[in-house]
């Protein structure tokens, strides 16, 4: 009897309806039209005819899938419901949703930016584990995790609930994708939550008032470093903290670029930012301030002090933030003007 190969897993493309690609001795894995493929084992028990899932490919192997099979298998042959069977082991081996969840993580750890991976961690560990985290990944209900999200409502952390939904969701997801549980019981919730009232930043969106607000930063009568820095970022378009941070290395004026490290970067990649020849003047007006260090704004070591130093730590680079906020708001009072 044919059976199924990894070469016809790999060409199998999904299609409008759920079809299916048979082994033998009950095992087949289902394609559904997302593209997801999911192992079902089919058998008889009782005079009723029963599937048991096996989680999904390439998470499940072909060779796993057959393994578990068979396990399955000499259940059958010893008089025992396999799908039964498992369930129970699942509860005395603690595949509590705390566990799926850990493993879950560390699957992310190299995924995830450092601060996205602490919150996701402490997502877990401080609003959803107290409540649900020992109790069996398979068991938890679609209410119980309700009455979670709920509390933070509660507390007015909207926002907050949902992502934490979320986080959830993607742990029940790795949970079906390897054998451990059914389904995803946040699906069951969606609407049930409050919806997230959504505030926007102060934007400029009408010319006059952009033209306003450049005139205004070229007006601006503060120190030198803050001025280049309030005079490029209107032509780099990057983050303030890219900005803040760039270093003269960085930097090719004859190919009229700035590469920012992927280190910097929120997705971890290169990003190559164009110069504008005014970009470029402003640069080279402020090398002999700056360019004996590495940092291209680097923190004033003295307030009024034309020795610029690199106190980059973090203590620093903080008290150095706080001084150019109160410079950025004294933009504002400006009313000279560029020249027309």
């Amino acid at each position: 009897m044919p059976t199924l190969t990894e070469a016809q897993i790999r060409a199998a493309r999904p299609k409008e309806k759920p079809y299916k690609l048979y082994d033998v001795r009950g095992l087949y894995q289902l394609v559904k039209p997302n593209d997801g493929r999911f192992w079902r084992f089919k058998y008889r028990f009782g005079g009723k005819e029963k599937l048991l899932s096996f989680g999904t490919y390439p998470y499940v192997s072909l060779k796993r899938a057959r393994d578990r099979r068979e396990e399955a298998r000499r259940f059958l042959e010893d008089g025992k419901d396999p799908g039964a069977q498992r369930q129970d082991q699942k509860t005395s081996n603690g595949v509590t949703f705390e566990l799926v969840a850990k493993e879950w993580l560390e699957l992310q750890r190299h995924r995830f930016a450092p601060a996205t991976f602490v919150k996701a961690e402490w997502t877990f560990t401080d609003l959803i584990n107290p409540y649900i985290g020992s109790r069996p990944v398979t068991e938890i209900t679609a209410l119980e995790l309700l009455s979670v999200f709920r509390r933070l409502e509660a507390r007015g952390r909207h926002e907050t609930a949902h992502r934490t939904r979320q986080r959830c969701s993607q742990v029940f997801r790795y949970a079906v994708a390897t054998g451990r549980a059914a389904r995803d019981p946040t699906v069951d919730l969606r609407g049930a939550l409050a919806p997230v009232v959504t505030r926007h930043h102060a934007a400029i969106v009408e010319p006059a008032k952009v033209g306003e607000l450049l005139r205004s930063i070229y007006g601006y009568y503060g120190t030198p470093v803050t001025a280049a820095a309030l005079r490029l970022a209107p032509l780099l378009f990057v983050r303030p903290g890219e900005l803040r941070q760039a270093e003269w290395s960085e930097f090719d004026f004859n190919a009229a670029e700035w590469r920012v490290p992927a280190h910097r970067m929120k997705m971890k990649e290169q990003h190559v930012v164009p110069l504008a020849r005014q970009s470029i003047e402003i640069l080279r007006d402020l090398q002999p301030l700056t360019a004996r260090g590495r940092l291209v704004f680097p923190v004033l070591a003295k307030r009024g002090s034309a020795a610029f130093g690199e106190r980059d730590n973090r203590r620093s680079q903080k008290n150095g933030l706080h001084r150019r906020r109160n410079d950025l708001a004294r933009v504002q009072d400006c009313r000279l003007n560029m020249p027309e």
